[in-house]
């Protein structure tokens, strides 16, 4: 589920179930967790890119897990979505400078998975959203830290409570990307920033990744709220609603119950 590459100081981790379009699977969490394990073990790694093999970079949470999330208490689901998303921030974990490659649609938490990491190159036509609202699920996966983290209090209100659809080249305006190239040079472009950090004093660049990291005592209470707020949702007739309309690819008719 996971494809690992390490070649001249770059670790390279790519997403790698395309035939689900990298859904956002627990067992695919655990597989990118035993990964990051393995780059924080070697030390001639200096920089890592994060990227999805296949159409997608991710086209976010599995909607099957969601429904079975429907039928177990509010605490299970609450402690159940803290550790899932524990699984896929664990790329916060890595003491080098992480650089998303995004190509083809990053949704939902897919999305969020990318904003965790230090840098972001994005397909400038790639579909982008923070589409959790959209489904009648609170956002989780550090999304109510990350999003405004980059792109500002107002902006991320605004994409999460409308979960509107956007591309790569408007992620760059916004700010949750760093630059947006043509969909074949995502990766190439990725690595080449790795290049160039690799190519740096080491001991400089952990302390400029250490210096420039996020708060991880704000992103844990903002990530305790979601999975209280998600178990919320989970009980509500909102979300069957919102995942019976997906699933039918009509628009939901929701009633705020």
């Amino acid at each position: 589920m996971i494809a690992l590459e390490l070649d001249g100081g770059i670790a390279t981790i790519a997403f790698d179930d395309p035939a689900r379009r990298n859904a956002m699977t627990p067992e695919l969490g655990a597989a990118l967790r035993d990964a990051v394990q393995q780059v924080r073990a070697r030390d001639d790694v200096r920089a890592v890119v994060l990227a999805g093999n296949g159409p997608a970079f991710s086209g976010g949470g599995d909607l099957r897990m969601l429904k079975q999330l429907r039928s177990v208490s509010k605490a299970e689901a609450k402690a159940h979505m803290l550790e899932f998303y524990g699984r896929y921030l664990s790329i916060l974990d890595l003491d080098v400078p992480t650089i998303a490659a995004i190509k083809g649609p990053a949704i939902g938490a897919g999305l969020c998975v990318a904003l965790a990491c230090d840098l972001c190159v994005v397909d400038e036509g790639a579909k982008l959203a923070l589409n959790f609202a959209s489904l009648g699920l609170f956002p989780g996966m550090g999304a109510t830290y990350l999003v405004p983290r980059r792109a500002g209090a107002q902006r991320a209100l605004e994409l999460l409570t409308t979960g509107r659809v956007f591309y790569g080249k408007e992620a760059v305006e916004l700010g949750l990307a760093l630059e947006a190239v043509r969909a074949p040079y995502v990766r190439g472009r990725a690595r080449s920033i790795a290049e160039s950090i690799a190519a740096n004093g080491p001991l400089a660049v952990r302390a400029l990744k250490r210096t420039f990291a996020v708060d991880r005592a704000a992103l844990q209470a903002a990530l305790e709220n979601e999975a209280t707020q998600q178990a919320e949702s989970y009980a509500s007739q909102d979300l069957g609603e919102g995942l019976a309309a997906a699933a039918e690819k009509r628009a939901p008719k929701f009633r705020g119950a």
